[in-house]
């Protein structure tokens, strides 16, 4: 095992870091698994991709990487609009679908409502955009030595520092704001945040629009590393989940921590036993954490 497999380990983690923190916060939220979530990190990828194509038609020169990154201004605009359009695709399916079952339908009636919701997007997607591969950028990048024996991409240490603000944002956001206690007291006890004042309506509203959008981010990160495809966001499904029950559901500062060991564990493991068993490691930690410690990691309750 080689130590090049920290960096492999980190931007894995990064990359379901950002997903996960989504997922937990809309299953302490709401007390349901949102496997629609995945679907959130293909459509961001892919409304990225479609708005990026648009400003460089518009704009001449705007689809050149900058300096040493093959990351676009074109990409990083585009990125943001893309964060509003899923977070307008999450309030939306939770309009539609979602609040109609909220209070009135048992959990599995809601989860499986989610899993055929994530079904409809993937297909959707599939069919707009085919099964291909699409890529933000068809250069090569060549690593770099950064110390100790390891070597990254420009674009992975600036994804990296892009991973750890969303974190650090998130993390205030909750801890700092009044819309943050909004939702520790909605993650808490719903009727008693109603009763002390809290919009509880509103409150849900902003979890899904703020999971929206960290898993349009997730999706751009990994179109940049790898590829766009429709499955994606789907594959990332298991580690999501695995990475939030770890870290504790709830916290995303957990979450993020949770979807780090996964990220290193599914890299030592491609390294020592192939490819085909990195979805083994995320389901192997999964169950072991249920069995012993089903709190994770920040020990709240799951």
């Amino acid at each position: 095992m080689t130590p090049q497999v920290l960096v492999d380990g980190l931007m894995s983690g990064a990359l379901i870091g950002l997903g996960a923190i989504g997922v937990t916060l809309t299953y302490s939220i709401l007390g349901f698994a949102n496997f629609a979530h995945g679907e959130f990190i293909s459509f961001g990828a892919y409304a990225t991709l479609l708005v990026a194509s648009g400003i460089s038609a518009l704009i001449v020169g705007s689809d050149q990487g900058i300096g040493a990154l093959s990351i676009s201004p074109a990409v990083i605009g585009a990125s943001f609009i893309a964060m509003a359009l899923t977070a307008g695709l999450a309030l939306a399916l939770d309009k539609i679908l979602f609040s109609r079952l909220r209070g009135k339908s048992a959990a599995i009636s809601i989860v499986m409502a989610s899993f055929g919701a994530s079904m409809a997007i993937r297909a959707s997607l599939e069919f707009a955009f085919t099964s291909r591969p699409a890529y933000f950028s068809r250069d090569l990048e060549i690593a770099r030595p950064i110390g100790f024996s390891l070597r990254a991409t420009p674009d992975q240490i600036a994804l990296l520092a892009v991973a750890a603000a969303l974190l650090i944002g998130v993390h205030l956001l909750l801890t700092r704001t009044q819309i943050g206690r909004a939702m520790r007291a909605v993650s808490e006890n719903p009727a008693l945040a109603r009763v002390a004042g809290v919009d509880v309506d509103a409150t849900i509203r902003f979890v899904w629009a703020i999971g929206g959008a960290l898993a349009s981010a997730s999706g751009v990160m990994l179109g940049l590393l790898v590829q766009i495809r429709p499955f994606m966001g789907f594959d990332l499904l298991l580690p999501l989940f695995a990475a939030a029950i770890l870290g504790g559901i709830g916290s995303a500062p957990g979450a993020f921590a949770g979807a780090l060991i996964i990220g290193l564990g599914e890299a030592i493991t491609v390294q020592l036993a192939g490819s085909e068993w990195r979805a083994a490691f995320a389901f192997l930690v999964l169950i072991v954490v249920l069995v012993v410690r089903p709190t994770g990691l920040a020990g709240r309750p799951t």
